[in-house]
């Protein structure tokens, strides 16, 4: 009977699952979008019972496309959307509040104060990170603070905090399992890289009561079994990494050196950088990138907040493509941007800016500026973004980037992907497989429970797909880069009066 690995890849505008077999070839893929809450302007949020119900309903098309059932399962493995915080009743299951999504700014001015009180410094030597709202910790203090009662109910331990990872566990599980793993808890703020354990002086400064918090394992190990859900037959939950992490071991940079960059929603670079955290000189962060056995590995990130989401603004916001994949299409009706700049700061800059205050920015506009031209100059945005984190990454690590491995939706268009390689001026390799993250999600499964014999096993998997390289003068890059830089100025100087 055929054995498969199930991939649930939750993410920030959908919900996947995957099916892969012992080759690490997608057997079937299902997929459902769900709702995006903006509240307030800055504010995103999503409902947790929605992200359940969505992950639970494409992981049940899944087997049923493939003309399986659960028996057929070996394990499953969890990715998600990253930093996105959930607070739930222990007894009832219920949300206390909507999930805030990782993307959300409320909390940007509670973290001007902990700059103000120089907090800086203690706060990235223990965790890696920047202070920012992009991080779970003050979304977390948000909702004890601001929904009545929850406070007291987590102090008296009724109330369990999770990430995605966390909360899709605990509904996998019908509660029986709190735990998350470290690549996600290095996400929150709230985790110190050097003790591997959450810190009591950040959840002193974050008035978080420790209660609340999951179990840290590693993210290959059975946490659980199914219990009563998909099926009667119970099957091991045996992975979980945070999106950007499980997409650098399905990338199989488990070497130090090795860089991958996600295109989704944002844009994210992950250089694996080996058994000790590195401290980052240009703004990046320091991330923890999986802990297989006893071994913990680390990388380097540079977060870019609005990628593929720029495309969806294109169809939604302006209306100017019907679906995302219009969007080369119409960028290819014209040779360049001729002059245009989008800065897509909707949700401030990421690194190596890491402006919360920034917003998004149109600079360059004529009276023969077009539909194709903002849409080509939005595509450019994400291959921008992309060069100023890679540049960042180059200075920290003391060595040039000769190949980037890349996936995600974004990869599929060609256009991008080849003003990529020549903005960088390095080789941009497309895997055969781009669904990297749910595949490295299934491979972290597939080791803890037997269905990979090694990490060298499946290292024999990747295979390249495409490789694009540059081709573009020096002289026109340049002048790029300078319209770029005084692009992202003025979106810069558009909060500074």
């Amino acid at each position: 009977m055929p054995e498969y690995i199930l991939s649930f890849d939750q993410g920030t505008t959908s919900s996947r699952a995957i099916l892969f077999d012992q080759s690490g070839a997608i057997a079937e893929v299902a997929q459902k979008e769900f709702t995006q809450i903006f509240p307030e302007p800055g504010w995103v949020e999503h409902d947790p019972t929605e992200i359940w119900a969505t992950q639970l309903g494409v992981a049940a098309e899944v087997i049923s496309k493939k003309g399986i059932n659960i028996k057929n399962i070996h394990a499953i493995g969890i990715t998600n959307q990253r930093e996105t915080t959930i607070v739930w009743d222990r007894v009832s299951g219920e949300p206390v509040y909507n999930a805030i999504v990782w993307q959300d700014r409320r909390t940007a001015s509670f973290c001007d104060e902990l700059k103000a009180q120089g907090l800086e410094k203690i706060i990235r030597e223990k965790t890696g990170l920047v202070i920012d709202a992009y991080f779970s910790a003050t979304k977390l203090k948000w909702i004890l603070d601001n929904i009545p009662g929850a406070r007291k109910k987590a102090e008296d331990g009724k109330l369990a905090f999770g990430t995605v990872d966390t909360w899709l566990l605990w509904k996998l599980t019908l509660g029986q399992v709190h735990v998350t793993d470290m690549s996600n808890a290095s996400r929150t703020m709230l985790f110190n890289l050097n003790t591997l354990d959450w810190d009591d002086d950040l959840l002193k400064i974050f008035n978080i009561p420790r209660q609340i918090l999951p179990f840290v394992k590693s993210s290959s190990e059975v946490y659980g079994i199914t219990q009563r859900v998909l099926a009667p037959a119970s099957v091991p939950i045996a992975g979980i990494a945070g999106d950007q992490q499980a997409a650098l071991f399905g990338q199989q940079c488990t070497e130090p050196g090795m860089v991958k960059n996600t295109y989704g929603t944002g844009c994210f670079m992950l250089m694996h950088t080996g058994n000790k955290p590195i401290a980052s000189t240009n703004n990046l962060l320091t991330t923890i990138a999986w802990k297989l056995g006893n071994s913990v590995e680390y990388a380097l990130e540079g977060s870019v907040f609005i990628a593929g989401a720029v495309v969806q603004w294109l169809r939604d916001g302006l209306g100017i493509i019907q679906s995302s994949s219009d969007v080369e299409k119409l960028a290819r009706e014209v040779v360049s941007a001729e002059g245009v700049f989008v800065v897509p700061a909707f949700a401030g800059l990421g690194a190596p800016h890491w402006n919360q205050h920034a917003r998004g920015t149109i600079v360059g506009l004529t009276r023969g500026s077009t539909r194709s031209h903002i849409a080509r100059a939005a595509l450019n945005s994400i291959a921008f973004q992309t060069y100023d984190v890679l540049r960042a990454m180059e200075g920290d690590a003391g060595i040039p980037i000769r190949e980037l491995r890349v996936d995600g939706g974004a990869t599929a268009n060609d256009l991008l992907m080849q003003f990529q390689s020549d903005i960088l001026n390095v080789k941009v390799v497309r895997p055969r497989i781009t669904e990297t993250t749910a595949l490295g999600a299934a491979y972290l499964a597939g080791l803890a429970t037997g269905f990979w014999a090694s990490t060298a096993d499946i290292g024999k998997q990747w295979q390249s797909g495409k490789e694009f390289n540059p081709a573009m003068e020096s002289t026109e890059r340049d002048s790029l880069l300078q319209g770029w830089n005084k692009a992202i100025h003025a979106a810069k100087a558009w909060t500074d009066a």
